[in-house]
């Protein structure tokens, strides 16, 4: 009897942060890993890392998902019906701590670039081969800016959010579980690389990376096309609806400073 085959997934974005955590946490179940960044070399770390404290066979892409060769590279990957992948992990992203007009329109292109279309791209290389098995599961890691007004990443992150609910519905029968997975402030490199400190927004509105990777997980196994931390965000996100957009963008600063 041949061995079972091991679980494979790929994360963008895992050499910090959630992506980092997600791997992590994925390993400890046992899959196998794709890894996609821009740094080899810090790739090559994190990956040696993974192997050593989880016995799982990693592998590593250096690609920048502004740069539409290097994309093909991962789609191409993502397709392979050779090397399945079992889980999608689309966490690749940053900021613009600068309002619109303040930022540098190929700024504002790259940012559409990894927000928009490179999980639209990846997610579609994904669907097909998962739909011909009848099993895979994509997360989609948007935000709750998604549900405020805050300028071209809360429209970034609407449209992940409502592309995967799209998605959630329209390939479920099929088997294929596609979730947004939508942090509020969490503490990773994110805001450092946004030159935004901690002070930026209340103590008790910042999530610790791990519990909220668990919990993300724990939503993806319960198979639900939304998945926004804690109550506190789920209280957020519910009351955003009743307040005027007017008013809700006086707070756009908050986790800018």
């Amino acid at each position: 009897m041949s061995p079972t085959k091991s679980r494979c997934a790929l994360i963008t974005g895992p050499t910090a942060g959630i992506g980092l955590e997600f791997a992590r946490q994925l390993a400890a179940r046992g899959h196998d890993l794709v890894l996609v960044a821009r740094n080899e070399e810090t790739l090559a770390s994190v990956a040696a890392d993974l192997t050593r404290e989880f016995g799982v066979a990693t592998e590593i892409i250096a690609a920048d998902l502004t740069d539409r060769a290097a994309l093909a590279v991962v789609e191409a990957r993502l397709a392979d019906p050779d090397r399945p992948v079992d889980v999608l992990v689309n966490n690749a992203g940053f900021g613009l701590k600068g309002r619109f007009l303040d930022n540098d329109l190929e700024a504002e292109q790259a940012h559409l670039d990894v927000l928009v279309v490179a999980p639209m791209r990846l997610s579609h290389a994904a669907l097909g081969p998962m739909v011909a098995r009848g099993s895979g599961q994509i997360i989609n890691v948007s935000s709750v800016a998604g549900f405020l007004p805050r300028g071209t990443y809360s429209a970034a992150k609407a449209y992940v959010t409502k592309f995967s609910e799209w998605a959630h519905n329209e390939y479920g029968p099929a088997g294929v579980h596609v979730m947004a997975l939508c942090p509020g402030f969490v503490r990773t490199e994110f805001h450092e690389r946004m030159e935004v400190g901690r002070d930026s927004a209340p103590s008790f509105l910042w999530l610790d990376t791990e519990e909220f990777v668990t919990m993300a997980l724990a939503d993806a196994d319960a198979g639900k096309a939304i998945s926004v931390p804690t109550l506190r965000y789920k209280a957020i996100v519910a009351g955003a609806k009743y307040v005027p957009a007017g008013v809700l963008q006086r707070f756009q600063s908050l986790g800018r400073k």
